[in-house]
């Protein structure tokens, strides 16, 4: 028991055992965030040193260093963070419902689902002036619907005498064909200036976040998140086996059901702003586990912040490498995504 630690909260009421490796982690990974998000918004045309980063955010300094970090750099470092951590969320959750180290919502069509709703919602809400029609605000709600829409698709499909995961991931890829064809279609028949910029979205960029984005995302991403939290205990459950599961009581369709909702709802909100930034959903919650292990009371806020950072880097590289150019975050996502998708493959071929 030396290597757990009884964390009590209300008096007692409250109890949760951790475990000390995972603590100190998670205490790293936060110190490693921090430094990702001061060393992304100081860097760039305008360097700031961290310390006048740190008085920015304090509201004190230079008031052209704050309006530069607080109005441009601020609410893109957010908004990359917010979606690095509902894409490694929800790959966290389908790994463990489908029991298959592969799984992510690039992989079974969550995000190309997605991906056809907000081009669409760009294509048909759009006027003569290259202006939205309608409010921002509707975005997130039709990148949930798209995504809500496939996973319902592929769970129907999937389904005989209940949901298999094998099924479940087969039905998806092609289900995910289906969406890409479906989001071309859309950039072709829709106004040509949304095409380049729909392009760039799909690869996944968070150039141009406001902090009315911001706004919208973190409350929709904490919730949802908090509540898979939750859902932790039945995640282990579930990676026991189907048999396992169903033999200790647990209720496995409905709880399946349940969590892939939840992952639908956090794909759909990181997409609707930060666009199709792939591989991240596969690939953090895969570092986490090499960390931490396969508990998921520590594999999905370790999987969190390992996605929340990869997502900073990945833009901060985007927009400073190449500059004055700018290449979506997205690119380089799918740079170190790909290499490691194809050693996954290897890894488990047996």
């Amino acid at each position: 028991m030396n290597k757990y630690k009884s964390i009590r909260l209300f008096h007692g009421k409250v109890s949760y055992l951790t475990d000390k490796k995972s603590l100190a982690v998670l205490c790293g990974l936060l110190a490693a965030l921090s430094f990702s998000v001061l060393l992304s918004a100081g860097t760039g045309q305008l360097f700031i040193s961290p310390v006048n980063v740190i008085k920015a955010l304090f509201g004190i300094g230079n008031e052209m260093e704050k309006m530069v970090i607080v109005s441009f750099r601020l609410p893109r470092i957010l908004v990359a963070m917010m979606a690095g951590i509902a894409l490694s969320v929800a790959g966290g959750i389908l790994q463990g419902i489908i029991r298959n180290p592969l799984a992510s919502p690039d992989i079974i069509g969550l995000t190309g689902g997605a991906s056809v709703a907000v081009v669409s919602f760009l294509a048909i809400f759009s006027d003569t002036n290259n202006s939205l029609t309608v409010s921002i605000e509707w975005l997130p709600i039709a990148a949930f619907a798209g995504a809500a829409i496939t996973a319902f698709v592929v769970y129907i499909l999937a389904w005989k005498h209940g949901v298999a995961p094998i099924r479940l991931v087969l039905v998806g890829i092609g289900i995910s064909a289906l969406m890409q064809a479906g989001t071309t279609m859309m950039m072709v028949l829709g106004p040509i200036y949304r095409a380049s910029q729909a392009n760039i979205w799909i690869t996944g960029s968070v150039n141009g976040a406001t902090w009315e984005n911001v706004n919208i995302m973190i409350p929709i991403i904490l919730v949802l998140v908090a509540i898979t939290w939750i859902f932790a205990r039945t995640l282990n459950v579930h990676v026991l086996g189907e048999d396992i599961a169903v033999g200790v009581g647990s209720k496995i369709q409905i709880q399946r059901l349940i969590l892939l909702l939840i992952a639908t709802g956090l794909t759909g909100s990181a997409i609707a702003f930060a666009g199709g930034i792939g591989f991240v959903g596969l690939m953090a919650p895969h570092m986490a586990r090499r960390i931490v292990g396969n508990a998921f009371g520590a594999l999905l806020p370790v999987a969190a912040l390992i996605g929340a950072i990869l997502v900073i880097i990945a833009d901060l590289i985007g927009r400073t490498i190449f500059a004055p150019l700018e290449v979506p975050a997205g690119v380089f996502t799918a740079a170190i995504g790909a290499p490691y998708f194809i050693y996954l493959l290897y890894k488990t071929r047996y």
